[in-house]
C-alpha cells in the first residue's frame, strides 16, 4: 500500500502569525497525514472479513474524507505561506479575478466575508474548468461543502486552532488580514495556472 507522506514546508517568520502558532498548526497537519494512513490500513484489514466488519469499515470510510481533506487543505494552506510574501502581479489569476468580480479589491472583500462565516471550516477559492470561472465556497470542517470537479486555488483555514495562539475568537479578522499580508501570491498563481491547463 502506498502511504501518504508528510510534506515539509519552508515558512519564514510571519507578520501577525506567531512561530508557535505555525509550529502547532504543522503538528496538526502531521496528524491528518498519520490518520489518513492509519484509516487506509485499517480498512484494508477490515476487508479481510467484510461481512463481520462492514459497519466499522463504513464508518472509517466516512472518517477518511475528513482526515484526507484535512491533509490536502493544509498542504495548499502552508504552501501559500512558503518562501515569503510575494504580491499578486498582472497575469492570468488577476485578470480572472477582475473579470469575475470587477476588481481584485471587490474579490478580496467577498473572500474576507466568506472567511468570517461563523463556525469552523475553510474559505476556498476554486477554478471551474467547465465554465472557466472562479468560484467561492465555505467548507464546513474539512470536507462538507467541497465542490466536486473544481480545482482549489486558495484555501484559508478558519478553524480556531489556526489563530488562537495569537488572537481571541472576536479578533479572527486580524488573523485573516495577517494571512493575506504573508501570502505568497506566486504559489496561488501557480495553482490557478495548473488548474486551467
Amino acid at each position: 500500500m502506498n502511504l501518504y507522506t508528510e510534506q515539509k514546508f519552508t515558512i519564514p517568520e510571519l507578520k501577525g502569525i506567531s512561530k508557535k502558532a505555525t509550529e502547532e498548526h504543522l503538528k496538526l497537519y502531521a496528524g491528518y497525514v498519520k490518520h489518513s494512513n492509519l484509516i487506509r490500513e485499517k480498512i484494508t484489514e477490515y476487508r479481510t472479513d467484510h461481512a463481520k466488519n462492514a459497519f466499522a469499515e463504513a464508518e472509517l470510510q466516512r472518517r477518511f474524507s475528513f482526515e484526507f481533506n484535512g491533509m490536502r487543505n493544509h498542504e495548499y494552506y502552508f504552501k501559500s505561506l512558503e518562501h515569503g510574501t510575494k504580491s499578486l502581479k498582472d497575469g492570468g489569476l488577476k485578470a480572472a479575478l477582475e473579470k469575475e468580480f470587477g476588481s481584485f479589491e471587490a474579490w478580496h472583500e467577498i473572500f474576507i466575508e466568506i472567511a468570517m462565516t461563523r463556525g469552523i471550516g475553510w474559505a476556498m477559492l476554486y477554478y471551474d474548468k467547465q465554465t472557466d470561472k472562479l468560484t467561492h465556497a465555505w467548507v464546513d470542517e474539512q470536507h462538507l461543502g467541497q465542490l466536486n470537479g473544481l480545482q482549489l486555488v486558495l484555501g484559508l483555514d478558519m478553524w480556531e486552532h489556526s489563530y488562537l495562539f495569537d488572537y481571541v475568537p472576536s479578533e479572527k479578522k486580524k488573523y485573516v488580514e495577517a494571512f493575506f499580508e504573508n501570502l505568497n501570491w506566486e504559489v496561488v498563481e501557480n495553482n490557478f495556472t495548473e488548474a486551467t491547463q
